[in-house]
């Protein structure tokens, strides 16, 4: 198995606090690290974003501390999205990084996210129980409920605008990852994140659903070996 030489920065998808992407951040570590979207841990990080820009802005922030050539962003549904305008900022910077890992996430010409499921609170919930049903059923009290549906609605909201940003093909490649009964996302769709790129694109599917990959132990150890080859 290969060595990895640098970082993975990882991007929490709408609603999240980083939960999902556990196993393979402790896979990884110490090599790994979770960006902290604005307002998301508490007071000490911040006031909630009010757009996706500023998502975007801070994240880059964060990245641009760390990031190297041999760094890989890895995002997963929304956070595929912030993690795509992210690596375009930082090679705005003059930065530059190995790749571009996206999971559960359509290409951006295919995105849409309807006023239904970011209007209210029980459109959200529809939408999460909908596209990955073990969210809202694994948390541990109605209170962590109302906190990541609340959570998911506002980050949804932002997705929305998007499709209004400038953001050009990136120089890094792209590798994007989805299940083969993810509601999120087609072939077509998935396969199209190639003509967000001038590097490489590669694919993988896996079975199972939205967030299954990030669940299995096996994808785990898959992604380890794949990330040595990555950079």
């Amino acid at each position: 198995m290969g060595e990895i030489s640098g970082d993975t920065i990882f991007f929490p998808g709408a609603g999240s606090f980083g939960g999902e992407l556990r196993p393979i951040i402790r896979e990884l570590e110490p090599m790994a690290w979770l960006v902290k979207y604005p307002g998301r841990f508490g007071s000490d990080f911040g006031t909630v974003a009010e757009s996706f820009e500023e998502i975007v802005q801070s994240c880059t922030m964060q990245a641009s501390c760390r990031a190297s050539m041999s760094s890989v962003l890895f995002g997963h549904s929304f956070g595929a999205y912030v993690a795509y305008a992210t690596a375009a900022k930082l090679e705005e910077l003059g930065m530059e990084i190995s790749a571009l890992v996206v999971v559960g996430a359509t290409a951006p010409m295919w995105l849409e996210v309807s006023e239904a499921v970011s209007s209210t609170s029980s459109g959200t919930a529809a939408y999460l129980d909908s596209v990955d049903p073990a969210v809202l059923a694994d948390l541990p009290s109605d209170e962590w409920r109302e906190v990541i549906i609340d959570t998911a609605m506002h980050d949804l909201r932002l997705l929305r605008q998007f499709t209004t940003l400038q953001c050009g093909p990136v120089n890094c490649s792209i590798l994007a990852v989805h299940g083969d009964s993810d509601p999120l996302t087609s072939d077509t769709g998935v396969g199209d994140w190639e003509r967000t790129t001038h590097g490489g694109f590669s694919r993988h599917v896996f079975s199972g659903g939205h967030s299954d990959f990030l669940r299995s132990s096996d994808y785990v150890s898959w992604f380890r070996a794949v990330r040595a080859d990555l950079g």
